[in-house]
């Protein structure tokens, strides 16, 4: 009997030892591979960093353990200086590299969610990316046209107009959501642009990046020269035909293909 209750006051000291060391407890055992001790941030930060060096792909949530340190990321100084400073590297491409020939064919494509207009007000309450995709969901928060602008890109985005640049919104919404995405880029600031290209049912049977290509190819076909685009997922920049530059913006709340 005393040696049952010695087995059962081990097991009991075990959970207590994990309960105490609390969401740290299964990260690599707090060290690397080279023997380098971390910490839950480390690892957290670590993770949304090969997000967006496109080493981490396909992820449908973020991990469970990183979820808090990737809404207060989202709604950090750091999020916005990140953001800014891809933004500033924009305009001095377009200042210093863009021989634009003012012709009406110089163009620049802009996607729209988390490059122009914010879901992260979205994904606060989905758990900042700890939850699966919910598509109904999101278009029914997207149909009230209450995003708000990404000041920087709202910046970037009256300086390409000012310097006559024909400006092509291209997204993976659906058509259906048109007239409130519209109402929604006008109401935060965003107008003059030249056109907004939106998924039709067509379009939903291929991926993002395919379709995307397909719309290049349509814009260059016609006469464009696109000169950059800015996009939050690689699915917005990659691809042929290319912009002469492509910006990323930072987003580790979701993968999109």
């Amino acid at each position: 009997m005393s040696r049952n209750k010695s087995v059962l006051l081990g097991c009991l000291s075990l959970i207590i030892s994990v309960a105490v060391a609390g969401p740290e407890w299964n990260i690599l055992s707090h060290r690397t591979k080279d023997g380098l001790s971390i910490s839950l941030r480390n690892y957290c930060e670590s993770w949304r960093m090969n997000v967006e060096l496109h080493n981490i792909r396909e992820f449908q949530v973020v991990p469970e353990e990183c979820v808090g340190y990737i809404g207060k990321y989202v709604t950090s100084t750091q999020y916005k200086v990140d953001s800014e400073r891809a933004i500033e590297e924009a305009i001095v491409y377009l200042s210093t590299s863009c021989n634009l020939e003012k012709d009406g064919k110089d163009a620049w494509i802009f996607d729209i969610d988390d490059t122009l207009l914010s879901t992260v007000p979205y994904y606060k309450k989905q758990h900042f990316g700890g939850e699966k995709l919910n598509l109904t969901s999101l278009e029914e928060w997207m149909s009230q046209g209450k995003a708000p602008a990404l000041e920087n890109s709202l910046k970037l985005f009256n300086e390409m107009k000012a310097r006559g640049l024909q400006i092509i919104l291209v997204s993976s919404r659906r058509e259906h959501l048109r007239s409130a995405t519209i109402d929604n880029l006008v109401d935060v600031g965003y107008y003059g642009w030249t056109s907004l290209i939106l998924r039709g049912p067509d379009d939903e049977l291929m991926g993002v990046q395919n379709y995307k290509t397909e719309v290049r190819k349509q814009l260059i076909g016609e006469g464009y020269r696109i000169w950059g685009i800015v996009g939050d997922q690689y699915s917005s920049i990659e691809g042929l035909p290319r912009a002469k530059r492509t910006f990323k913006l930072p987003n580790p709340l979701y993968y999109v293909s």
